[in-house]
């Protein structure tokens, strides 16, 4: 199964209406549909027919507990294993009987027994109670509102539009931290009254009363007593296993394939017989040819696709539509094409989402070594340089004093930081009451205040950059295209390695992820393992200049004066089209929000 909608309601049209509302996710499953229709119940599943380990709506013996659910669980023999000594019955292969079985015997503890992805709700016909839980990471998605006497939840946004006690109404607050970010963050959403259900967060639903209860919380457990040979035969054991059970399906399975040390490993390790890459025209943006050589060399079939700018663009709301909020990553929309192109040959692609966050890769991580002379600077000395370079023209050099004149807490919020506090209040048309950036992050800053420098960044970018943008975007661009995505690096029992590995052993002064290259370094060649992190570039800068984009940017920004100010965003781009500044990042998160809310406003 790959998506579910229902609601908690009275509404005698209960069918007809949770008909339309699975129609709006039809994309993540459209091989097959679920209904159940009970007195206070309307509960629909769409899944895609790759598997007959998830399928269809599933009931408890006694019919009283119905349970759809998103995902894949990786331990499910295990667990049925344990459940059939306790004398239940399976009518099925699903690994949705499962969890339904789990919960009946352990309660909301079967979360935390649990080795896979997904996203489920279980509701109880003689309480009337509706349980409903995220997986530990944030890989699947679950969104719920409370609406006139209605609750409704499901696994995208646009599936609440159809339903009559559904009113839609932006939520302003959320796009003023999206210019920060890049993305919406936290549980509120665009869509005013409509949240997330936070990763490692379940809830119950009973009486008109939604209670959230926390079950699980990354922390690091930095083991310093392991020695290195020790740590890179753990990290080659878990991989391995790992992507042993998350290649395990009864069709074929692909994986995404970049030039980079990541998807490169997956992809020797599996053993999988198609890869796919996508690139563009300039070669500078382009990873195709990089990875035409690997394959070749290692007699692996790479299918590949160049994306044109008329297509990026063409696409682009479409994509935005299927983002449910906008986000203003450029890598999603080559991974829309990614995905829409692995769809005509597989319906299973492994990916590399998490390993950055997990054995540190980020090329930002190698910052405290970097810059290790101008920190013995005093900081107030720092403090001082810093607020007289921000009256400077925003160059590299002054970019770095201001970047250094402030605490680690005050200017890192993740992989992306697009407008400050300042700039977005210069940049809004209008008022808005949002939490200031750094209120939002503090809390996650104040629980790691003892570790180092770097691992402050990891867990910030593991509980912000990766649940809100990395996953996101995964999710909703494959399952767009019909595709499941599945991240083996984001494995329970890769990450609780992960969480002990101490920071010498993930970032030194020449390399980040070091231990884990060392380790793909035994099935890869050095250039393959060592190569810098690249991300997955676009050239959205150079094709912001050309005349026109330039224009049909610019009236889109002419359009968008009830949210900007329109004399703020046309100087970013005649900054930007005149070599005087990289505003590109800046432009494209105001175009992107514009676009995204031609679609749904």
């Amino acid at each position: 199964m790959c998506g579910f909608v229902g609601f908690v309601s009275s509404n005698k049209r209960k069918k007809t209406i949770v008909k339309k509302m699975a129609g709006k996710i039809k994309h993540r499953g459209p091989d097959g549909e679920a209904y159940h229709i009970g007195d206070d119940i309307a509960l629909a599943s769409r899944h895609l027919s790759f598997s007959d380990l998830n399928n269809e709506l599933i009931y408890s013996e006694d019919k009283s507990l119905v349970i759809a659910l998103d995902g894949e669980i990786y331990n499910c023999k295990e667990l049925k294993k344990d459940l059939l000594k306790k004398d239940y019955i399976f009518n099925t292969q699903s690994c949705a009987e499962v969890v339904l079985h789990g919960y009946e015997e352990y309660g909301v503890e079967i979360l935390n027994k649990l080795r896979g992805m997904f996203a489920f709700v279980i509701y109880d016909n003689n309480k009337k109670e509706l349980f409903g839980a995220r997986d530990f990471y944030g890989i699947k998605p679950l969104y719920y509102t409370q609406m006139n006497n209605t609750f409704m939840f499901s696994s995208e946004i646009k599936a609440f539009l159809p339903h009559p006690d559904f009113n839609k109404e932006l939520n302003r607050k959320a796009l003023e931290n999206y210019l920060t970010f890049q993305y919406s963050k936290g549980p509120e959403t665009f869509f005013k009254n409509v949240y997330k259900l936070t990763p490692g967060h379940c809830f119950i639903y009973k009486d008109n009363k939604l209670t959230i209860k926390k079950y699980y919380e990354f922390s690091f457990d930095i083991n310093d007593d392991k020695p290195l040979e020790a740590l890179k035969q753990d990290i080659n054991k878990v991989i391995a296993e790992s992507i042993r059970v998350h290649k395990k399906s009864n069709v074929e399975v692909g994986a995404f394939l970049s030039s980079g040390v990541d998807s490169s490993y997956i992809t020797k390790a599996s053993k999988v017989k198609k890869t796919f890459t996508v690139g563009f025209e300039n070669k500078d943006y382009s990873e195709v040819d990089h990875v035409k050589d690997f394959a070749s060399k290692f007699k692996i079939k790479n299918i590949s696709k160049i994306i044109t700018k008329n297509e990026y663009f063409k696409e682009f709301p479409k994509i935005q539509y299927h983002m449910d909020e906008p986000l203003a990553d450029p890598a999603a929309i080559a991974l829309y094409f990614l995905s829409n192109l692995a769809s005509g040959h597989v319906k299973v692609c492994l990916s590399g989402e998490g390993a950055d966050e997990i054995f540190g890769g980020y090329n930002i991580y190698h910052e405290p070594f970097s810059v290790s002379w101008y920190n013995k600077i005093p900081f107030f000395i720092r403090r001082l340089i810093g607020k007289v370079a921000s009256l400077l023209p925003k160059v590299s050099g002054i970019n770095f004093l201001v970047r250094r004149g402030k605490r680690l807490e005050e200017r890192y919020v993740g992989n992306a930081f697009i407008f400050d506090s300042k700039e977005r209040k210069k940049i809004l048309s209008f008022k808005t009451r949002a939490k200031d950036y750094k209120e939002l992050t503090k809390p996650y800053y104040d629980k790691v205040k003892e570790l180092d420098d770097v691992a402050k960044m990891q867990y910030i970018d593991f509980n912000f950059w990766m649940v809100d943008d990395i996953l996101l975007k995964a999710d909703k661009m494959s399952m767009a295209n019909s595709l499941e995505v599945r991240v083996p690096f984001l494995d329970k029992k890769v990450v609780d390695l992960g969480r002990q590995i101490p920071t010498k052993y993930k970032v030194t002064k020449t390399t980040t992820k070091y231990a884990y290259r060392l380790v793909a370094k035994e099935i890869l060649e050095d250039d393959v393992a060592d190569k810098k992190k690249l991300g997955f570039p676009v050239p959205i800068r150079e094709w912001i200049k050309e005349e026109d984009t330039y224009n049909h940017i610019k009236t889109t920004f002419l359009r968008g004066n009830r949210f900007f100010n329109t004399r703020e965003t046309l100087k970013l781009l005649d900054e930007h089209i005149r070599n005087k500044k990289d505003n590109s990042r800046k432009i494209w998160t105001l175009y992107t929000f514009l676009i995204w809310y031609q679609q749904y406003f």
